[in-house]
């Protein structure tokens, strides 16, 4: 049963804000979603809470209204920002207690809380206790121990407002309905162009739920920026963390804007089991795929809002001896800037391809790779090089008629193997530049 205050908290809030799509720009309006299929027993919401200069959302909570098994990816880089830190030991408690203590996720977007020395990991400390005593307001009882993980994300080395973010907490409204989702979704952006929302309902009978932020400073070898994915399936602290770890490797950890490392990136998935659906090494497998497909369409939203970006491009990487020589080569042409500005100026200059491949780190057979540029729209790929020599005369006309398009995929065949990994990646532009260099202001 629902105590009273947790009921009246679902239904009143003072800072409420416009989440109609129409607002964000035209051009990505199909990637917001106007319905959803989320995950039984979490709540969410969103509100302003006077961190961000221009008065926009900035304060997202999610909840579980049981104690949820968490498991979490973080950003290497060494300079790793307060959060991280708290939220690291928080799950490793968790692990080590072996029980579930996590109810909450509280967002804030404007400042970073990184690069802010010892009253850092205080701020972090302080703002996870807000979210406790949000998480004992809905409940109408206390909760045991710290229970909220907490993410920040803006501009580093500023002291966090944690005082604001308290305060944001007492009037923030949260709800089980799109809506709700789609405001938490709003407070977490900075420079994204769009809220990146997504839900799904499997056969297993759980579903999922999950927020991201990203559009810049997106590189893997970690989290790759903020996320949260909520699921209402019933999986152990163990079954979680190895899901995690696949899927990761396969999704956030497989995109690219910039080649730039945040300090903050962290990605969590909080499973609450109010489904009922148990995940045992049986069905195992599948909810491990279930998550790996529901993190890659996730991903592949930052990447579509990447900085400046017009192209949306999937670097696919077959034959290869090994999952991780695959992604190595995929890696690699997705961070060559020489590749990405020439999909900007649509120029089919596919030996800066064929020159990544080579510098890649990877034995290669050079007489074995195959190269193609396959259009979005589901027509005729064009072969470029085949079996290490190149496909001449090249034909200019279909390559302007498929990299004109947004959606544009590379195909290399290394031809030594039976190995395939993706990287999903975007061009460099102008814009990239102009927005990054007035970011502060």
């Amino acid at each position: 049963m629902l105590s009273s205050h947790m009921r009246s908290l679902r239904t009143v809030g003072r800072r409420l804000f416009n989440t109609d799509a129409g607002q964000f720009p035209a051009a990505k309006q199909r990637f917001i979603p106007t319905s959803g299929n989320y995950p039984k027993g979490f709540y969410a919401g969103g509100s302003a809470c006077g961190i961000k200069k221009n008065g926009k959302p900035d304060l997202a909570v999610l909840l579980s209204d049981r104690p949820a098994v968490a498991s979490a990816v973080f950003t290497t880089n060494q300079f790793c920002a307060a959060p991280v830190q708290f939220d690291r030991q928080l799950i490793n408690g968790a692990r080590e207690a072996g029980a579930p203590v996590v109810r909450a996720v509280v967002t804030n977007s404007g400042c970073a809380n990184a690069v802010t020395g010892k009253q850092g990991l205080v701020d972090a400390k302080l703002m996870s206790e807000a979210g406790d005593r949000f998480v004992s307001r809905f409940s109408g009882s206390a909760v045991g121990g710290s229970s909220s993980l907490v993410m920040s994300t803006g501009v580093i080395g500023q002291s966090l407002p944690v005082e604001k973010i308290s305060t944001g907490l007492d009037g923030l409204e949260v709800g089980e309905g799109h809506d709700m989702w789609m405001r938490a979704a709003v407070a977490h952006m900075t420079t994204d162009t769009f809220p990146k929302l997504l839900s799904r309902r499997y056969q297993g009978g759980f579903s999922m739920a999950g927020i991201t932020k990203g559009a810049g400073m997106i590189h893997p070898n970690m989290a790759t920026l903020l996320g949260t994915i909520c699921t209402d399936a019933n999986v152990s602290q163990e079954m979680l963390d190895r899901a995690l770890k696949y899927a990761v490797a396969r999704s956030f950890n497989a995109i690219s804007v910039d080649g730039d490392m945040s300090t903050n990136d962290t990605i969590a998935v909080l499973a609450n089991g109010a489904s009922g659906a148990a995940i045992g090494e049986e069905g195992f497998v599948e909810f491990r795929d279930a998550l790996t497909e529901f993190m890659a369409e996730l991903a592949a939203l930052v990447v579509r809002d990447g900085e400046g970006a017009t192209k949306f491009i999937t670097v696919e990487v077959r034959g290869a001896r090994s999952f991780e020589d695959a992604k190595r080569v995929a890696s690699t042409i997705a961070t060559s800037s020489l590749v990405k500005t020439a999909f900007y100026g649509q120029d089919a200059n596919w030996g800066r391809v064929l020159c990544a491949v080579g510098y890649a780190g990877v034995e290669l057979d050079t007489g074995a790779v195959d190269m193609s540029i396959w259009p979005g729209d589901g027509g005729r790929p064009l072969v470029l090089v085949e079996k290490g020599e190149p496909r001449l005369p090249l034909d200019e006309v279909r390559a302007k008629e498929i990299l004109v398009l947004e959606d544009v995929k590379v195909v290399v065949d290394l031809g030594v193997g039976q190995e395939m990994a993706r990287m999903y990646t975007c061009d460099l532009s102008h814009d990239y530049v102009s927005i990054n260099a007035d970011y502060r202001s």
